[in-house]
């Protein structure tokens, strides 16, 4: 029966999202699918947001459906076999008659066409239920609701939560916020073994700590430290995969790391131990490797007529001697190099995350909670998966995980607040209702998105309560409560399997169970009473959505907006099913 469920999420996702034709990859994390869409204007997003199964939808460099933990698990092979039976049942000719959007990428496979006229789907046979049926209009003008009733507060939300992610994407698209998105998703591929681990590796400890089963704790520990051991390989394994060289090159030469007979190499006077450098050093190895196998291929200056061909191999030799110079050098760097460096700074960040919390204790927390979210819409929140990854290798947890977890608590409670505060709004209030579920389990978007950012204070608010939340979390770590995670990826709820410290389980979870709370209070009462100026909450209560021609103050939800704040028309939330929206994020946790 589950499977059929599965099959059936599946089965009504495909043709929502344009097509298997418009789908050039599939991937999935713990709570999300990501595809690969090869024209955003065929998906159908306010049919997507209104399926029962999906709990929101992110648009970011991939195209983000969240499903939650578990079930996207087994959706994800569903649709891909839809995918692939699609891509098997089409002829390997196609029509030519494809939008331009779809670019080179049509080359890639026997996909399905995109005509230019008219566009798939039953919109246009049918009255428009949203603005993803309607074009857009030449003049600022509110997206249509159902039945030509004016936009809802909701709508009105949505809209400009999609306008400032537009916004935002569009700032956060530099080169070093574009290359630390990319070293994120190195790490999104090993996020299940690193949950699956650390709760193998709670579970002996419990059984250690209560002298259960002797016999079967140095099985669980080996199970629970097998693939930390060689985390080394896979990273190295998925940066030359991410960054476009020869994934199993890339593991080769990040192999070394954790080979036990580095002990024999001597480095800057130091012999060299397994495992220095860790997964910072396999980044950098396997990133070398990357551009040494490039080479290779494309000679030294690729880009300049008269050294096109200085230094590349040549096609009968390539077998031969590209994976091997890629090997030596890359190998040889890493072992007198790399290993070196990369130990020290490894070092150097877990000290000082542990000197950090022993003596800033709560102001950390404060400042790390509070300023987490800022991060994420900065983008700068990417570089910290690494480091996150770095403290789990050396210590069995990292200790900032938890405290930056406590940015979705204060989320959470400013949303309560303005659930209470807007009584008179039955559109937002949906919309909180359904979002809710998605943020005790830690993925923000709906929340930030589609409330509290566009109305302002409150995501001011909601960062107020993150920070008390990570001030009692950091108040615990000086006091010699400490309180890590043992993996990655998830928050909010999802975290209290994964939780580990310094003391028993129970002080743990009962430390992580108290900082969740103070971020819920916090965030909900700096919202309730400093989360709305007085005209705009009587402007939000008075009516769902302001009467079209009537003046209302600028600045408030209601106020005619600039033309890009309806851009793209098809991102307005629809309120009958406020899971809608979730907009657009940089991620739902602190490691996403």
């Amino acid at each position: 029966m589950s499977e059929d469920k599965n099959r059936a999420t599946a089965a009504a996702l495909l043709p929502l999202v344009g097509g298997a034709g418009n789908v050039t990859s599939i991937a999935h994390c713990m709570t999300r699918l990501r595809l690969g869409i090869r024209d955003p204007a065929l998906v159908r997003h306010e049919a997507l947001r209104a399926l029962p199964a999906v709990l929101g939808v992110v648009e970011d460099d991939t195209y983000q459906i969240v499903l939650g933990p578990g079930t996207v698990a087994r959706v994800a092979p569903e649709f891909e076999r839809l995918v692939e039976r699609n891509h098997a049942g089409r002829p390997a000719a196609e029509p030519a008659a494809t939008t331009p959007a779809a670019g080179p990428a049509a080359a890639e496979g026997p996909l399905a066409p995109t005509p230019v006229e008219p566009p798939r789907g039953p919109e246009p046979a049918t009255p428009p239920s949203g603005p993803a049926s309607t074009p857009r209009p030449t003049a600022p003008a509110p997206p249509p609701g159902p039945a030509g009733a004016p936009p809802t507060a909701a709508d009105e939300l949505a809209a400009q939560g999609a306008a400032l992610k537009a916004r935002q994407k569009s700032r956060n698209a530099t080169a070093t916020k574009l290359f630390l998105r990319r070293i994120a998703q190195v790490f999104v591929p090993l996020i299940p073994a690193l949950i699956g681990c650390g709760i193998v590796a709670g579970i002996n400890g419990l059984l250690a700590n209560l002298g259960w089963l002797p016999s079967l704790v140095p099985a669980l520990a080996a199970l629970a430290s097998g693939f930390m051991s060689l985390i080394a390989v896979f990273v190295g394994y998925h940066t030359a995969k991410e960054f476009g060289g020869t994934p199993i090159l890339g593991g080769a030469v990040a192999a070394v790391i954790v080979f036990p007979g580095v002990t024999h190499v001597t480095a800057f006077g130091r012999q060299l131990a397994p495992g220095q450098g860790g997964v910072l050093g396999a980044l950098g190895a396997a990133l070398l490797a990357v551009q040494v196998e490039k080479c290779c291929r494309h000679g030294v200056f690729p880009g300049r007529a008269r050294s096109r061909a200085w230094g590349r191999v040549p096609e009968a030799l390539d077998v031969l001697v590209t994976p091997t110079l890629t090997v030596l050098i890359t190998g040889l760097v890493t072992l007198f190099g790399l290993m070196y460096a990369a130990g020290a700074v490894s070092t150097a960040t877990g000290t000082a995350a542990t000197w950090l919390l022993a003596h800033g204790g709560a102001l950390a927390g404060f400042v790390l909670g509070g300023l987490f979210l800022p991060l994420v819409m900065l983008g700068l929140h990417q570089a910290l998966i690494p480091l996150h990854t770095t403290l789990i290798e050396q210590q069995g947890y990292t200790v900032l995980l938890p405290i930056l977890a406590m940015a979705g608590a204060g989320q959470v409670g400013a949303a309560l607040a303005v659930y209470l505060r807007l009584p008179g709004n039955r559109s937002i209030r949906t919309t909180i209702k359904s979002a809710l579920p998605a943020g005790f389990l830690g993925v923000g978007e709906p929340l930030i998105y589609g409330v509290s950012l566009p109305l302002g204070r409150p995501f001011i608010t909601a960062c107020i309560g993150g920070a008390f939340g990570g001030g009692c979390i950091g108040l615990f770590n000086q006091l010699g409560d400490t309180v890590g995670s043992t993996a990655i990826g998830p928050s909010g709820w999802a975290l209290f399997p994964l939780v580990k410290g310094a003391q028993g389980i129970g002080t743990t979870i009962a430390v992580y169970a108290l900082g969740l709370a103070v971020g819920y209070l916090a965030g909900f009462l700096a919202t309730y009473f400093f989360g709305f100026s007085r005209q705009l909450r009587a402007e939000l209560n008075k009516n769902t959505a302001p009467a079209a021609g009537r003046a209302v103050p600028a600045g408030t939800v209601g106020a005619p907006e600039p033309t890009d704040v309806h851009r793209p028309a098809h991102d307005a939330s629809s309120p009958s099913h406020s899971a809608a929206a979730d907009r657009p994020g940089s991620g739902p946790h602190p490691a996403a």
